[in-house]
């Protein structure tokens, strides 16, 4: 390995958003002791693992040129599809997990084949379908005998453990759930022929079709990916909170995004990183969860930090990418 090859190695991105990471266990832990204690600390990823599960498979999608703005609408969904089949249709619960799984599947489907096939701008369509199916979860709702704003309580105990069991009795299985899913999307992404279509496709579509790639098809997979990581995460949510609603997850849309794209995932496509991704869902994670624990600061006002960091980041990137800017950082090298 040459000397280039190591400062490459050492100082790229996903090296800063670890360290990010860890400034913030110290600035947090300085503040606040009770932030560093293990039960605490752990305790807390219930708050944000819907986070981290979706923004790895949203990746996807935006490595190709795309976005995804649904995925929040279809946690709900997947949701009260749950509670309604459980509840009122009679089914197993572990039937209705696996019917909401198929039915956001549909629905990731759906959304990909009017941008793959149609042509309509991936903004446009995600935006229409964050509305159509929060609307699609009201009316499964409405199937309900018990009122949409209640919520479906009273599941069985041998749902809720998969968000209760901890390994050793430590480790919650939802962190056991995301470093898997890191996993397999590190191989997809990284390791895989699909993952190596997926850049190509985001670097240039028309050359990848070219050279025998189905673009059409590899764009359509990404958003039915990136909807069934919503499922998953609606699936652990549910069983954390005991309860199904319509609504839930209907605040995630802005963190999923800004973790995507603090994790290096270029909002152009053709770049991006599942291990960046997970760092930088970690990252706004442990802010949502330091903030108000160590400085008092009001959950009401997270997004405003969540707000600013991508912003920081999407601004600063397109400062770096000028030209002006690296013939001046360039002069330094010499």
């Amino acid at each position: 390995m040459n000397k280039s090859t190591t400062k490459k190695t050492l100082f790229n991105w996903d090296s800063f958003l670890f360290c990010v990471l860890i400034l913030e266990f110290v600035v947090f832990g300085l503040a606040n002791s009770k932030f560093l204690m293990p039960r605490v600390l752990l305790a807390s990823v219930n708050d944000f693992i819907a986070i981290c599960i979706i923004a790895l498979f949203v990746t996807f999608v935006m490595i190709t040129g795309g976005i995804d703005i649904q995925a929040a609408s279809i946690v709900g969904l997947t949701s009260i599809i749950i509670g309604v089949g459980w509840q009122d249709g009679g089914l197993n619960i572990w039937v209705a997990a696996l019917i909401a799984v198929v039915a956001a599947a549909f629905c990731g489907a759906l959304s990909g084949f009017f941008i793959a096939y149609c042509g309509v701008q991936s903004m446009v369509v995600t935006l229409g379908g964050s509305f159509l199916y929060a609307g699609f979860a009201l009316l499964v709702s409405n199937l309900s005998a018990t009122e949409s704003y209640k919520g479906i309580s009273g599941f069985p105990e041998y749902f809720k453990i998969i968000s209760k069991f901890k390994l050793f009795g430590v480790i919650p299985s939802q962190l056991i759930l995301f470093f898997i899913l890191i996993i397999i999307a590190y191989l997809l992404l990284h390791k895989s022929k699909y993952g190596r279509n997926v850049f190509l496709v985001g670097i240039n579509q028309e050359a990848a079709e070219y050279s025998g790639i189905n673009t059409r098809l590899v764009i359509l997979s990404t958003y039915v990916l990136s909807a069934v990581s919503a499922a998953i995460a609606g699936i652990m949510l549910t069983s954390y909170l005991g309860t199904a609603k319509s609504d839930l997850g209907s605040n995630l849309t802005l963190n999923i995004i800004t973790a995507v794209v603090l994790g290096g995932t270029l909002s152009t496509g053709g770049k991006g990183s599942a291990i960046g991704t997970a760092l930088a869902s970690l990252v706004i994670g442990i802010l949502r969860f330091g903030l108000p624990l160590c400085f008092k600061v009001n959950t009401q006002y997270l997004d405003i930090p969540v707000g600013l960091l991508l912003l920081v980041v999407v601004i600063g990137r397109a400062i770096v990418s000028r030209p002006q800017t690296i013939a001046f950082f360039n002069k330094f090298k010499k």
